[in-house]
């Protein structure tokens, strides 16, 4: 009964989210206030259905009702509860219902807080959500529906994907929905604004938090994927450059690079015509990872489906709204007139530099992950385009990034004095300089990449640091520390996430430049020296966990004959859906990690055992953290709620009709 009640909540909230897509727009267009009014509740309705029928899915997992052709193939009943629920999300069809319920909580929070958006903007901002949502509707009620029947259902299901059991994927695809999907709000907003002619210092304070909580959530979905990948998978890396990694990570740059060219709109009211751009792409790339993740023709170990329909319908949604937003963008380029001009010193143009490198950056990571299909397509060749692409093509556009990011952040509006940022800029600068010659001279082989990056690092962390101090003008120490604490929370915002990038960068710097390894076959109770530590494989068991047996070995560490950890790497198998996994075992530490793996036994006795000592490692996803809690203040500062930007919203130059 329930699970015909959730089909049921479906399909009218697919109904009303048609009202919504035209009801509000026509209002807008004619003026007619109850019909513009009608969006609000519209969007309240249609987020409660979708959550309901959401939740009537999750119910059927709970409680293992294998009536359901989703839950047979995606869950078990030996299947621990944690990972029942994640069920829900760990395949297509759920995981496009909560794409679903996300994108209409979006919409809903835009009807709940935008009270100060004016009233045409705001009809057909939640009129386009609406029509977004329309479209994923009718894919999900059309050619994914979570709530098929089975005609005899089974006893027992077909258990979820092994490597999706794990707490790090149980919560990795909600946030990285969140913000794939917050997109589509700024996405909204931008065609509103095409529709009514106007983009001004207002709309870029609208757009603002919506593009800073899609990155946010962005930002902590791709950390927790990529910490995942680094202690399930087993391969002692973080990132693979996987398409599906890729999929998630380009629209994180554009989103980056929009939320920058959003400040520009709201206190220069430049690069108009630019952020709109940027909101429509990085919408559209979203739907090229869903593309990716579903449509089959990219192969990932992240990827859902593999039915080329789906990946022709979800093409269809990305040329209808991307190609007709571009066309109206094109139609409407006219009216969006920069007001500010800016000198070739200037916050502006620094903020340009890093929208264009952001934005080539992201060029490049796309033609890298579809090259292997347009060659297949055009040219008959299987390619494979793997990390050294990637690293050498990608890399350069971070370090200008990185080297540029200070200087700019120190810069004044519309025209500056290098000299003087230079000055403001010189400590972190010189500081730098000694962290590359101090590792230049201590380090054993002469690599550049650890001076180098570890100097891009300082020269970030640094330069955000005395940025800050910068704020807080001339005095006493007392005096400074005083206002420092009275800086508004977007200071603290940026600085924490200028800080948590090149705290990032060190981790990668430092772990890719002076991370040992060793590969062998070792006997129990053998002893054999990694770096500066003994590792002993003292015994190897087997046991029976919930849903899997278990291969565990018993693994000591020791330096200079004291013991550092004992450790416990694994290797899973699981009989229901006849998959293994691996498990590693970590000793996670401040400046090091280490990093055990368990094998295979081989023919002439002994086991495969892999073995890495991986300096910083936690410093990649502690500057994750930093960069996130950085999004987090700067989104809790009153002047960027929504509706903040209406009060500078001085008399506006009436709406070009959309004819």
């Amino acid at each position: 009964m329930i699970t015909e009640l959730g089909h049921f909540a479906l399909i009218l909230a697919a109904l009303v989210a048609v009202v919504q897509t035209v009801v509000p727009m026509i209002g807008a267009y004619k003026g007619w206030q109850g019909w513009m009014a009608l969006a609000v509740p519209a969007a309240s309705a249609q987020f409660f259905l979708t959550a309901f029928s959401f939740a009537a899915l999750t119910h059927a997992f709970v409680t293992s009702d294998f009536s359901l052709k989703v839950v047979v193939e995606n869950s078990h009943s030996l299947k621990p509860m944690i990972y029942k629920i994640s069920g829900v999300w760990g395949n297509h069809e759920g995981s496009m219902l909560l794409w679903v319920v996300i994108l209409t909580l979006f919409g809903a929070m835009a009807a709940w807080f935008g009270g100060n958006l004016p009233p045409t903007l705001k009809a057909r901002v939640l009129s386009v959500q609406a029509s977004i949502a329309v479209a994923f509707f009718t894919f999900i009620l059309f050619t994914s529906n979570p709530f098929l029947r089975m005609a005899i259902p089974p006893l027992d299901g077909q258990d979820l994907n092994p490597l999706l059991q794990d707490p790090g994927l149980a919560f990795h695809p909600p946030f990285l929905y969140l913000g794939y999907v917050g997109l589509s709000l700024t996405f909204s907003f931008a065609v509103a604004a095409l529709i009514e002619g106007r983009v001004d210092a207002a709309w870029g304070g609208w757009v603002r938090p919506w593009t800073l909580t899609a990155w946010l959530f962005l930002t902590v979905g791709i950390a927790l994927g990529s910490w995942w990948a680094y202690y399930e998978l087993g391969w002692g890396g973080y990132w693979f450059w996987d398409p599906v990694e890729n999929a998630s990570f380009m629209p994180w740059l554009l989103t980056a690079a929009l939320l920058h060219s959003a400040v520009v709109v709201e206190k220069r009211e430049s690069l108009k015509a630019w952020t709109i751009l940027l909101a429509i792409l990085a919408f559209g790339f979203s739907l090229i990872g869903t593309f990716i993740v579903r449509s089959g023709v990219l192969t990932s170990v992240h990827a859902f489906a593999t039915d080329p329909e789906r990946g022709v319908f979800i093409l269809l949604i990305l040329a209808v709204f991307i190609g007709g937003a571009l066309t109206l963008f094109a139609a409407r380029a006219g009216v969006m007139q920069a007001k500010g001009v800016f000198g070739l010193v200037s916050r502006e143009s620094a903020l340009v530099a890093n929208n264009i490198l952001l934005a080539v950056s992201c060029l490049v990571v796309f033609v890298g992950t579809v090259w292997p299909l347009v060659a297949e397509l055009l040219f008959d060749r299987k390619l494979s385009v793997g990390p050294p692409y990637f690293d050498a093509a990608f890399t350069p556009f971070m370090i200008a990034l990185a080297v540029i990011l200070p200087v700019g952040s120190v810069l004044p509006w519309k025209r500056a004095k290098l000299d003087r940022a230079l000055r403001l800029a010189a400590l972190p600068l010189v500081l730098a300089f000694l962290v590359a010659a101090l590792i230049w001279t201590l380090q054993t082989e002469r690599s550049i990449l650890a001076p180098v990056g570890c100097a891009l690092a300082v020269w970030v962390i640094a330069g955000s640091i005395a940025d800050l101090l910068a704020r807080c003008g001339r005095g006493s120490v007392a005096n400074r520390l005083g206002r420092l604490t009275r800086l508004p929370r977007a200071d603290w915002g940026k600085a924490f996430a200028h800080i948590g990038l090149g705290v990032t960068i060190l981790g990668i710097s430092a772990m890719t430049a002076w991370q040992q390894e060793d590969i062998r076959v070792a006997q129990v109770g053998e002893t054999f020296a990694v770096g500066a530590y003994e590792v002993t494989l003292a015994d190897v068991s087997q046991a029976q966990g919930p849903n899997y047996r278990t291969t565990i070995a018993e693994m000591r560490v020791s330096r200079a004959g004291r013991e550092v950890a004992e450790l416990h790497p694994e290797k899973r198998f699981y009989p229901v859906a006849s998959m293994g996994t691996t498990e590693a075992a970590i000793d996670n530490g401040v400046f090091r990690d280490l990093y055990l793996v368990i094998g295979d036994p081989q023919a002439a006795g002994g086991w495969a055992v892999r073995t890495y000592i991986k300096p910083f490692a936690n410093w990649i996803w502690a500057g994750a953290i930093l960069m996130s809690l950085g999004g987090g203040l700067s989104l809790s500062d009153r002047r960027y709620r929504v509706g903040a930007g209406a009060a500078r919203a001085t008399p506006v130059r009436p709406a070009i009709p959309a004819e």
